[in-house]
């Protein structure tokens, strides 16, 4: 079975690759619900009836019976993904565990590929487990990366800028640093997880101080854009996304009947 056709509108139709490794990175600390006063890991708060975590996975649903998941994991969190998964419909994942703090979603990714011996030529889609994606579809293109962006405001997301002579091409990245208003909503993509291990292990310098204390995945494109890689990008609309990643958040998505309803329709 290929990949379905992603809803943007101007994007040339071709095809991205198979076969996918859906990669879903959770060896953070949820340092801020933590502090907030939560007592468990954010991807195991309840929601509309369901866990975090079941929200955000079942973005793909699409594609359960199609590609494999890779979820990077704390000892704490082994067995609740294990039983999670079973109960969402994904029956083989591979589930890696670390055993450390990383420096951050980067690090993590590359330790569970490491662990998973993912080949090198499997494309990757990198997401997090604090955002939902409804009606979610795999990009309908060929190119080296794929970033999908809303247009928004404000310095608490990773940025891409646009190449002016190429549409829907990258220019560059940034975390933390409004470089242009193409917000991500933290779906990344590599055709290769090759290209993904060489940005990681050959990083340009940080351009934000967020960069300088955390190892985040937007920024790899910069180099593989300073290669002369085709890393595209597609815009969706702001509410297609929906956001769970801090307290507040959470909050909002709890008490939003809209949110419950589109959360309640997913697969």
């Amino acid at each position: 079975m290929g990949p379905f056709r992603q809803r943007i509108a101007g994007l040339p139709a071709f095809f991205w690759p198979d076969p996918v490794i859906f990669v879903i990175p959770m060896a953070g600390r949820s340092r801020r619900f933590h502090e907030a006063g939560y007592s468990v890991p954010k991807s195991q708060l309840i929601l509309h009836g369901r866990p975090v975590f079941d929200h955000a996975v079942r973005s793909f649903a699409a594609y359960f019976d199609v590609h494999r998941f890779l979820f990077v994991v704390r000892a704490h969190e082994l067995e609740f993904v294990r039983t999670r998964c079973a109960m969402v419909g994904i029956f083989d994942p591979i589930i890696v565990r670390v055993e450390r703090d990383t420096s951050g979603q980067a690090e993590t990714v590359l330790l569970g590929l490491d662990a998973s011996a993912i080949g090198e030529d499997e494309s990757l889609t990198i997401f997090n487990i604090d955002t939902f994606r409804p009606d979610y579809s795999l990009p309908s293109l060929k190119c080296d990366g794929f970033i999908e962006v809303f247009r928004g405001e404000g310095r608490n997301w990773s940025f891409v800028a646009p190449d002016p002579s190429r549409p829907f091409s990258v220019s560059e990245t940034a975390e933390k640093l409004p470089i242009s208003n193409l917000c991500c909503t933290g779906i990344y993509q590599f055709a290769r997880a090759s290209d993904f291990r060489w940005a990681y292990e050959h990083p340009l310098p940080p351009k934000s101080e967020a960069e300088r204390q955390e190892r985040f995945v937007a920024p790899l494109y910069n180099g593989l854009v300073a290669r002369g890689l085709d890393i595209r990008y597609g815009v969706i609309a702001r509410n297609d996304a929906i956001f769970c990643g801090t307290p507040e958040e959470y909050q909002h998505c709890r008490n939003s009947v809209e949110i419950g309803l589109r959360l309640s329709r997913l697969p």
